[in-house]
């Protein structure tokens, strides 16, 4: 999927809505395996929502996460659990596609449904005040002008440490845990805007071994106020 889709997507959705309202405000937090992201995502939701508050508004913001697997399954009309996989970052193989498309009426592509969260996402980001954490986001909403996209990386020994240790696995395993999902979380981003798409960079990328949680929410709500999200 290149960019004129993701506008013919956006436009798409703008007309069947009758929205007159600027698209966004909305937020993405891409990351390497075990960077804390969801952490850092509500915690960035509560303050930005307080800001609003601080000014008169009662708009709160939200770190969007089960809703968009719920939403997509719901546009599919299929259960949640059959489109988790994706969610996963995992793939089927070619033999399982042509299987379940022979003997499965309620069958649904792996294109099929990343195309449908992508549509979900792009109607969520539209809708404005949201967070979204992966899922392509940065690649799916990069056009939108009221957008800012965070980037979440640390050297590779300081991941292994954390994923060892809250997954109760061995270093060893925790690289191999590492390299695996940093690879399909990259593949799955290029999906929606192609490899090495200047629609996958970022606005700000932050070391978190290097920066507190604290820090990275105090740098991100600086930048959200100068791009005059809130």
């Amino acid at each position: 999927m290149h960019i004129d889709l993701l506008k013919y997507m956006s436009d798409r959705i703008h007309e069947e809505n009758g929205r007159n309202k600027e698209p966004g405000p909305v937020i993405t937090i891409s990351r390497e395996y075990g960077c804390p992201s969801k952490i850092i995502a509500g915690r960035l939701g509560e303050e930005l929502s307080r800001k609003m508050y601080i000014k008169g508004k009662e708009t709160k913001w939200k770190y969007i996460t089960k809703e968009i697997m719920a939403e997509s399954a719901r546009a599919l009309e299929v259960d949640p659990e059959k489109i988790k996989y994706v969610f996963q970052y995992e793939q089927k193989s070619l033999m399982d596609n042509i299987v379940s498309a022979q003997f499965n009426k309620y069958y649904k592509s792996d294109k099929m449904i990343r195309n449908t969260v992508a549509k979900v996402i792009r109607n969520m980001a539209h809708e404005g005040h949201v967070i979204i954490v992966g899922r392509g986001g940065v690649a799916i909403t990069h056009d939108i002008p009221r957008s800012l996209h965070i980037m979440l990386e640390a050297p590779m020994e300081w991941r292994i440490l954390r994923i060892a240790e809250n997954y109760k696995i061995s270093q060893e395993d925790a690289k191999k845990a590492a390299l695996e999902v940093d690879k399909k979380r990259k593949e799955f981003r290029e999906f929606f805007q192609g490899k090495e798409s200047d629609y996958t960079w970022f606005d700000l990328t932050f070391n978190c071994m290097t920066f507190t949680i604290e820090e990275i929410v105090h740098i991100i709500l600086k930048a959200a106020e100068i791009r005059k999200l809130i």
